[in-house]
């Protein structure tokens, strides 16, 4: 992001620069020379003239060096210039959430909430709160049967028959499959990569409809979906990061990765629309991974794009467990250790204690095909935090409810 420099920024660089030359405005403003010389340029076009004539004979000598108080005086000038600058673009993402989007809150610090982390009474026979994680929906795709043995299919009528799935699939799950099914409330995760996007030529020509359209009817969508979670569980927590697809720019960022992702936007905007809803709180990360605690439980989410490589033979495995590696080291290194990481992005169901990766709500695809990648069917992840013992039960949300193979319900057999 371009830095505006003041009109006074300037003016102090061409007077300086007038009495004592570059090589000596530069040190009293707190500059390298080319700073120093780009300033001139921009006071140039933008018409400024030195204040102060230049020295004439017999007056002090360029190199002599100003007294101590006008040096302290263009330093402090300087800095506050700096100051200014900087704040300007500090405050960037804040005035969007603040000013346009009109939050009140800062919704990257924020904590859990109390009924997730610390709940009144829990029951021995409790199950714990249940987690769902949404991530990989790539709304706005199409994915061609044609072209992959007609192995899958996807498109937005596909898409929403399969988030309302996800979701009245999960609820019957959890409150018709167990045994005592009291929840303090759930976790919805949004892990990313919610929106086909634009990043790859072949995408903008054949996503069904452009981004901004994406992004209103997806929002509509969890709008419902989390509104629903929260009638039939009380209270919801939503935990979000981005992902790669949603970014505005050709390459990924390093800097500013959320404030020029699509997602980011679609999460403030959803936690605008659910702000004066006392059942639903929001921790949306202004970095690539958020960290949060279920009862005793500590998560790490992120997304999962920061790992690459694998091979043919154990696959995404052996990158996502040496980036689970690196990560564990970084935060135990800064006192924020954490039991489990959370990911999305690699499209593949892995539930594990210490790590669960994500599905996908799009499922199969041409690149996964063209890639040989083995079939995996559009699922995301279910499971149970209980405060003493942890992750418990872990279960696949199938949401394409195509039988792969005839249903045989004999209780056990043997084959023949």
């Amino acid at each position: 992001m371009a830095i505006y420099i003041t009109d006074a920024a300037l003016q102090q660089a061409l007077d300086l620069t007038m009495l004592h030359g570059q090589s000596k405005a530069a040190v009293l403003i707190g500059l390298s020379r080319s700073g120093v010389q780009t300033r001139l340029r921009i006071a140039a076009r933008r018409g400024l003239t030195p204040t102060v004539e230049a020295p004439t004979t017999g007056a002090q000598p360029l190199h002599t060096p100003p007294s101590h108080e006008a040096a302290l005086a263009g330093r402090v000038k300087s800095l506050e210039t700096r100051l200014k600058a900087a704040d300007r673009v500090t405050l960037d993402a804040e005035y969007v959430k603040r000013q346009i989007v009109g939050l009140r809150d800062d919704l990257a610090s924020a904590e859990p909430p109390d009924w997730l982390v610390s709940p009144k009474k829990v029951a021995d026979t409790d199950p714990g709160t249940p987690t769902l994680f949404a991530s990989d929906w790539h709304w706005g795709e199409v994915v061609d049967p044609r072209q992959i043995n007609g192995t899958n299919d996807f498109n937005l009528e596909i898409a929403h028959r399969r988030a309302k799935a996800l979701i009245t699939t999960s609820v019957d799950l959890l409150k018709h499959h167990m045994v005592r099914p009291n929840y303090p409330g759930i976790v919805f995760v949004l892990g990313g990569d919610m929106m086909s996007g634009d990043i790859h030529e072949e995408l903008e020509i054949s996503n069904e409809v452009p981004m901004m359209p994406t992004v209103l009817d997806l929002w509509g969508v969890l709008v419902w979906c989390i509104s629903t979670l929260a009638d039939e569980f009380g209270r919801v927590f939503v935990p979000c990061v981005t992902g790669n697809h949603g970014r505005a720019t050709k390459k990924p960022r390093m800097k500013g990765r959320n404030h020029t992702s699509f997602d980011w936007l679609l999460y403030q905007f959803l936690a605008k629309r659910f702000e004066n809803d006392k059942r639903v709180s929001f921790l949306i990360s202004d970095g690539p991974d958020a960290y949060y605690k279920v009862h005793n439980h500590r998560y790490l989410l992120t997304h999962g794009d920061q790992f690459r490589g694998g091979d043919g033979m154990i696959g995404a495995l052996g990158p996502i467990t040496r980036g689970d590696h690196k990560k564990r080291s970084r935060n135990m290194q800064v006192g924020m250790g954490y039991d489990t990481l959370l990911m999305g992005h690699w499209h593949q169901l892995i539930l594990l204690r210490k790590l669960i990766v994500n599905g996908s709500l799009k499922g199969y695809d041409e690149y996964a095909d063209a890639n040989n990648f083995s079939y995996e069917p559009a699922q995301q992840a279910l499971w149970i935090t209980h405060p003493q013992y942890g992750i418990t039960f872990q279960m696949p949300v199938f949401v394409d409810r195509k039988p792969a193979r005839p249903v045989d319900v004999s209780w056990v057999s043997i084959p023949t």
